[in-house]
C-alpha cells in the first residue's frame, strides 16, 4: 500500500499516527476477528526494505513461526490491532511515520507485547531513544540472523512466561515457545513444520480435520486439492510418534485427519 494514498481501510490510522485524534479507536476495517489463529508463535515483521523483509520472514517461517510482514506505519498499526502478537520487530526508518513514532502511539495502548528495534541506527542516543520509546530489545543492522532467532526466542519466552504455554495430550507434550516436543519423555526430533502440524493436532483432538482446513492453518496457503505436501510431512510426523508408542494420527477416508487414541471411527491404516 503506498503510504501517501488516504483511503476509507487506512484513514483512522493515518490520523491516529499523525496526532490527529485524541482518542485511539482501532480502524473499523481491523475489528473482525480471525475465526481461527494460525498456530504457533506470531511475530508481526515492520520492515520496509524488501530484501531484508523477506530474509527475516522466511527465515522465522523455516523456523516455525507464524509471521506477518507490513511495509509501512500505516499498515502495520492495522496489524497491530488486528490481532495479538507474541514478538514484533520493527525497522526505525519508514516510509511516512517512522517506526519510533508508531512505537509510541502503541505504547499507550499496550504496554506488554514484546518489541524489538531491527534498525541501521546504532549510535548510544539512538539506542537510548528507542529503548525509552518503549522497545524491549534492540538489533542493529547487519545481524547474524542466529542471533536475531535468540532474541526473538527469549522475547517469546517473557511474553508467554505467565500463561499456559505447554499442550500436553494422549502422552504427546510440546511447549510452542522453545519448540520441543516429546513423547512419554523421549524427545522428538521434529522439523519446523512438524512442529507446527504438531501443535496444530494437540489444539484439536478428538476433531475431524479437513486436509483443508489443516493445510491453511499450517502452511498459511490455500490448499489446491492437488499437492501431497500434507500426506508426506504426516507420514514422517507419524513415524516418529510412533517410535515410542501407538498411532495417534488417524486417516479418515474422506474427510481428514484425526488425532487421539484408538477411535470409533472407521480409518486408514
Amino acid at each position: 500500500m503506498n503510504p501517501d494514498v488516504v483511503t476509507e481501510s487506512n484513514r483512522d490510522a493515518r490520523l491516529i499516527l499523525g496526532g490527529g485524534y485524541v482518542a485511539l479507536a482501532p480502524p473499523r476495517a481491523m475489528r473482525a476477528v480471525e475465526e481461527e489463529p494460525s498456530v504457533g508463535i506470531h511475530v508481526l515483521v515492520v520492515e520496509d526494505e524488501t530484501a531484508i523483509a523477506e530474509f527475516v520472514v522466511r527465515g522465522l517461517r523455516e523456523e516455525g513461526f507464524t509471521v506477518e510482514q507490513s511495509g509501512d506505519a500505516i499498515t502495520a498499526w492495522q496489524a497491530l490491532h488486528g490481532r495479538s502478537w507474541d514478538v514484533v520487530l520493527l525497522d526505525w526508518c519508514l516510509p511516512g511515520p517512522d517506526g519510533l513514532s508508531l512505537l509510541r502511539r502503541f505504547r499507550e495502548i499496550d504496554q506488554n507485547t514484546p518489541v524489538l528495534f531491527l534498525t541501521a541506527r546504532d549510535t548510544v542516543s539512538e539506542r537510548v531513544r528507542g529503548l525509552d520509546a518503549g522497545a524491549d530489545d534492540y538489533l542493529c543492522k547487519p545481524f547474524a540472523f542466529e542471533e536475531l532467532l535468540a532474541r526473538v526466542r527469549a522475547l517469546a519466552r517473557r511474553q508467554n512466561s505467565g500463561q499456559q504455554a505447554i499442550f500436553s495430550r494422549f502422552g504427546v507434550r510440546m511447549d510452542p515457545v522453545c519448540q520441543r516436543a516429546e513423547r512419554d519423555g523421549k524427545d522428538l526430533d521434529l522439523t519446523a513444520k512438524e512442529y507446527s502440524l504438531l501443535l496444530f493436532f494437540l489444539r484439536h483432538p478428538d476433531e475431524v480435520l479437513s486436509r483443508t482446513r489443516i493445510y491453511e492453518q499450517v502452511w498459511d496457503e490455500r490448499y489446491d486439492g492437488t499437492s501431497n505436501t500434507l500426506e508426506v510431512h504426516v507420514m514422517e510426523l507419524r513415524r516418529k510418534l510412533e517410535a515410542y508408542g501407538p498411532r495417534l494420527i488417524h486417516t479418515l477416508r474422506g474427510r481428514g485427519y484425526l488425532f487421539g487414541e484408538a477411535s470409533s471411527v472407521r480409518v486408514e491404516r
